[in-house]
């Protein structure tokens, strides 16, 4: 399996130079390089505390022995499953983000944190884990997800937003965050640079709390196609750019049929989890004192492509974690805009009406932002894009 995937992905290197700049890993950069710190960046033991960090990461990978899929005879997802498994490993990262922080590292020689063990029984291979491979594939038929089958981005990102709507035997939603699945327009096909409206990010929050909180904790999914055989190269520096932002959950990306989960750059260096390699199904307890099977889930071996190798039909993901975190991903999410001379790869904007008016707005809550914040933009306007470079999503 390891040669096949080396024959899709190419020769991933494990090798870490520090002539190669720092790391960003998921908002948080490690100064790999002897440079001297400066403020408001991880500086303990540099190397170190980027491998601690990278192996504290959820590692989703194929499966084998599970119960059947629903009434195939499937028992195993080798060969077929790695965007499913990608995106499990996305989303396990942003439930580790709520509820452990970013700050979180996965401990050695000690007790297990509770939060950490029920997330990872959410991923569990059965029916009876929320965010099994077995539910996904039922949540996404409507999106053409099928057992045996490879899926795209886009329709991995809308499927994760039909599982989210569904409700536990309590009545509960299993995820604990509001999900705004981002593209150029409802249906995902127009071209042009998808719009992060603020009014619909408001409007999911809204839904989520039934109308009881004004925001609550927000995942954002941004799929994008970003050229026809490779990413377009004016889009690499804006992809490296998004792992600095505070609240990156990297990229579902990797070559076409053989998708990763994407977790940090140094420079032109993309560090990854790899879903390829496959490992026998097992059962996570609740024992927090009894670490067995957890180690399946963790990875310490740092594999890196060519930031500019990875397919362009991918997916961003960001977790807010109130509004004030919303606030400020969109202020640097606009300032990364207007950096990328005409061809962004989102846009933000205030509201879907042509209108200005603050009254507009779906929550009638004060959004954080100027009225002219976003001057003469709406969630309908693709203007400043280059729709020569954007392919249907």
């Amino acid at each position: 399996m390891r040669r096949f995937q080396e024959r899709v992905l190419g020769s991933s290197r494990t090798d870490i130079s520090s002539s190669d700049g720092d790391i960003w890993l998921l908002g948080v950069c490690h100064k790999i390089s002897q440079q001297e710190s400066t403020g408001g960046v991880d500086t303990s033991n540099g190397l170190a505390s980027f491998e601690q960090d990278f192996s504290s990461k959820i590692l989703v990978t194929y499966r084998k022995g599970f119960d059947a899929i629903g009434d195939t005879k499937y028992t195993s997802d080798v060969n077929w499953g790695c965007m499913l498994r990608s995106s499990q490993m996305l989303v396990a990262q942003a439930l580790l983000f709520h509820k452990l922080g970013r700050s979180w590292r996965k401990p050695i020689d000690k007790p297990l944190d509770k939060e950490y063990i029920d997330v990872l029984q959410l991923f569990g291979d059965s029916e009876a884990s929320a965010f099994s491979i077995h539910n996904l594939l039922q949540a996404g038929k409507g999106y053409g997800l099928a057992v045996g089958s490879w899926v795209g981005p886009y329709a991995m990102c809308r499927t994760w937003e039909v599982l989210a709507r569904k409700k536990n035997d309590l009545g509960e939603p299993p995820l604990p965050m509001a999900i705004y699945v981002v593209s150029g327009d409802e249906d995902g096909e127009r071209g042009g640079a998808p719009v992060v409206c603020i009014e619909d990010a408001s409007k999911r929050c809204s839904e989520f709390s039934s109308g009881l909180a004004v925001w609550t904790p927000l995942l954002l999914l941004v799929p994008l196609v970003l050229g026809l055989d490779k990413v377009n190269p004016r889009y690499i520096p804006l992809l490296r750019s998004t792992f600095k932002f505070p609240q990156s959950l990297g990229i579902m990306g990797g070559k076409p049929g053989a998708s990763t989960y994407i977790i940090g750059v140094q420079n032109e260096k993309a560090f990854y989890l790899d879903p390829h390699d496959v490992q026998q199904v097992v059962n996570i307890s609740g024992d927090t004192q009894e670490p067995t099977g957890t180690s399946s889930y963790h990875c310490n071996v740092m594999r890196h492509i060519p930031l500019d190798s990875i397919d362009p039909s991918l997916a961003i993901g960001f977790y807010c974690r109130d509004k004030d975190d919303f606030d400020d991903f969109c202020s640097q999410a606009s300032k990364l805009a207007e950096e990328s001379n005409g061809a962004p790869l989102f846009t933000v904007a205030k509201s879907r009406s042509f209108s200005k008016q603050v009254s507009n707005d779906v929550s009638g809550d004060n959004t954080g932002f100027q009225e002219d914040d976003f001057p003469g933009m709406d969630c309908g306007n693709d203007t400043v894009t280059n729709e020569d470079d954007w392919q249907l999503l």
